[in-house]
């Protein structure tokens, strides 16, 4: 019955110190988490739009060469 008790302990103790490191976190404010937002947002767009134009000129190269 002592090793059921000293399983338990060392949960407790993570569960202690999860929780200390929950109040360590600084949450952005609205106006930040805003701009963050847009700002991935935009870039993904931008990338996704790239990608698009690059596969699209590479498919016609491949194209142009097979055919």
């Amino acid at each position: 019955m002592g090793d059921a008790a000293e399983k338990k302990t060392p949960a407790k103790s993570g569960f202690k110190s999860l929780k200390a490191e929950f109040k360590k976190i600084i949450w952005p404010d609205k106006q930040t988490l805003g701009k963050q937002t847009a700002a991935v947002v935009v870039i993904t767009i931008v990338l996704g739009a790239f990608i698009s134009l690059f596969d699209y000129l590479l498919k016609m190269g491949v194209n142009l060469i097979i055919g």
